[in-house]
């Protein structure tokens, strides 16, 4: 039987400016993202293209970040199942969004480029194998309606275990 797991956060508006949405140029697209039992909160705005602030997430920004971090939670669970240690991992994952005429968009595609440091280098094969499994299992990628890729490197650590 399937569980189903719930989710919940709430995204206040913070940018009145003393006139509301008077007109486009009258509020700011700030805003802040909490969740129950989260330490920190979340400042948000709208990409600095849509006159956001630029040192505030936007919402691309976090789901950019949310499918890097399901991607890597999964390749983590997976490596520590396989046997695999894992010992660094870090990812510079890109998005594209394509504006129409109209002013709407939509992302076209997502990019991991994850890089991670094993220390077994015969398992080199196995933990490139696993970013494919890893893909298919993280719920945020199963969910989106665009592609999203990974280009794994592995790297192994020459350090030895302790």
């Amino acid at each position: 039987m399937s569980r189903v797991h719930h989710y919940q956060t709430t995204t206040t508006w913070t940018g009145n400016l003393g006139s509301g949405t008077s007109h486009y140029r009258a509020y700011s697209r700030n805003h802040e993202i909490t969740a129950p039992e989260k330490a920190a909160t979340i400042p948000g705005s709208s990409d600095p293209l849509f006159r956001g602030d630029p040192s505030r997430y936007n919402p691309e920004d976090l789901l950019v970040g949310a499918l890097s971090a399901c991607h890597m939670l999964w390749v983590l669970h997976l490596c520590a199942d396989a046997g695999i240690v894992v010992t660094g991992y870090a990812d510079q994952a890109a998005g594209e969004v394509v504006e129409h005429p109209d002013g709407s968009g939509e992302f076209t595609s997502v990019t991991l480029h994850p890089t991670m440091t094993i220390t077994d280098g015969s398992r080199l094969n196995d933990a490139i194998a696993i970013h494919d499994k890893a893909h298919h299992v993280c719920a945020l990628a199963r969910s989106v309606n665009f592609q999203v890729m990974h280009l794994p490197n592995v790297l192994v650590s020459r350090a030895k275990e302790r």
